[in-house]
């Protein structure tokens, strides 16, 4: 998988700054949520990228990196990043029903993926 491929490249061997855990841990395990939640080839293909447009300046710096990614995944991606962001600011949440999904069942198993990887990382390093 090209998308695997780029994010262990652009990971190299770097590790998390507080628990020293490397980051293409998150990948891989979100890869494998990901196969239990039988999400489809462009989801996986979608979440390898994720990180590499994730925030404003990532995007901006690394859309290059893209140029021979499919179409489908980048637009997976781009969701993803768009509702996954949208939680990002100081904004207080008084209601699950104040929180959008995606439109796209591919992104809410990203999410999914995400936020059970995150939650087993912060619970075994915090």
């Amino acid at each position: 998988m090209i998308e695997l491929e780029l994010i262990k490249s652009y990971y190299g061997k770097a590790i998390t700054k507080r628990s020293k855990v490397p980051l293409m841990n998150h990948i891989t395990e979100g890869l494998d949520i990901l196969d239990m939640l039988a999400a489809t080839e462009l989801a996986k293909r979608a979440f390898c990228i994720h990180p590499i447009i994730q925030a404003d300046v990532d995007l901006v710096k690394n859309i290059s990196l893209l140029n021979d990614i499919n179409f489908k995944v980048i637009i997976l991606a781009m969701e993803y990043r768009k509702v996954a962001n949208a939680y990002l600011s100081p904004r207080t949440i008084k209601s699950l029903d104040e929180i959008e999904l995606s439109p796209l069942e591919d992104v809410n198993d990203m999410l999914r993926a995400d936020k059970l990887q995150n939650e087993k990382d912060f619970r075994k390093s915090h």
